[in-house]
């Protein structure tokens, strides 16, 4: 089995090998589909390490000269990075949807978060949607456990924990509408939330009562997907996005308020000599 990060493993017996046995005339062209199919639907993920070109020649069942020459041309469409002594690994191919300057630009300006926020509005809700309608019984044991996780996160009061399992789960209910142009989307966009660029999670959480509604409703989310209700799911999802954008704004006027506040107070000092 194909080795990939914990929360994506099986928790049932019934295991299948991402790389399976190439039939056919087992040429290059055949290793090369199944290795874009496995990025293209998520499985591989950016930066994850291929097996031993020994390992994946014995389970793809081909030559090594036919294995190489596939890895080779995976490499030239960008798809593949090689490091000398290190292996073979997914090339960072999200991160090249939004370039240096532009991420860069996004961040100098307060209006790109609001666009943001908009966008993924309507793009959690459908996703949700599609969600609650496709997931399979893996897909909601992958949930679960990434509920769990961020349960125990907020119990123990950890930022860094509510942060990973908020990006974890939002991607993994992306991989559950099955549909990959919303999945790679999504994890460009989660991209951006993880590094911090829009607006920072504990600025969120100062709000008081903020990190338990931001609980419930993740909560409300994973709930409606796991009862296969769309609607429910729909609603719950943009009421989530509906309250970030509050919070955001609350947050980002308070600040404004705090700058205005110490920009009087400075300069009274200089007009009365303090």
């Amino acid at each position: 089995m194909v080795r990939l990060p914990p929360r994506r493993a099986a928790v049932t017996d019934d295991t299948i090998d991402a790389y399976a046995r190439i039939p056919h005339s087992r040429t290059s062209g055949e290793i090369i589909q199944q290795i874009e199919l496995l990025i293209l639907e998520g499985v591989l993920r950016d930066n994850e390490r291929l097996p031993s070109e020994r390992e994946l020649s014995r389970r793809f069942d081909v030559s090594r000269p036919i294995l190489r020459e596939a890895l080779k041309e995976l490499e030239t469409r960008g798809l593949l990075v090689s490091h000398h002594g290190g292996g073979t690994f997914v090339a960072d191919v999200i991160g090249q949807v939004f370039s240096k300057p532009v991420i860069e630009l996004i961040a100098r300006h307060q209006k790109a978060t609001q666009d943001y926020l908009e966008y993924r509005r309507e793009l959690e809700g459908m996703t949700a949607e599609l969600a609650a309608r496709r997931a399979t019984r893996f897909d909601k044991d992958m949930l679960t456990r990434i509920m769990e996780e961020m349960r125990v996160a907020h119990l123990s009061g950890s930022a860094e924990g509510g942060l990973k399992t908020d990006v974890e789960l939002h991607s993994a209910i992306g991989e559950c509408a099955h549909n990959i142009i919303l999945l790679h989307t999504l994890r460009a966009c989660y991209r951006l939330l993880s590094g911090g660029i829009f607006f920072s999670r504990e600025v969120l959480f100062a709000a008081p009562g903020a990190g338990e509604k931001l609980l419930a409703q993740h909560e409300a989310i994973y709930e409606a997907i796991m009862a296969g209700n769309p609607d429910a799911a729909r609603k719950a999802a943009q009421a989530h996005i509906d309250f970030i954008i509050t919070a955001t704004r609350d947050a980002e006027r308070s600040g404004e308020w705090a700058r205005i506040s110490q920009l009087r107070m400075q300069q009274r000092d200089r007009q009365t000599g303090h």
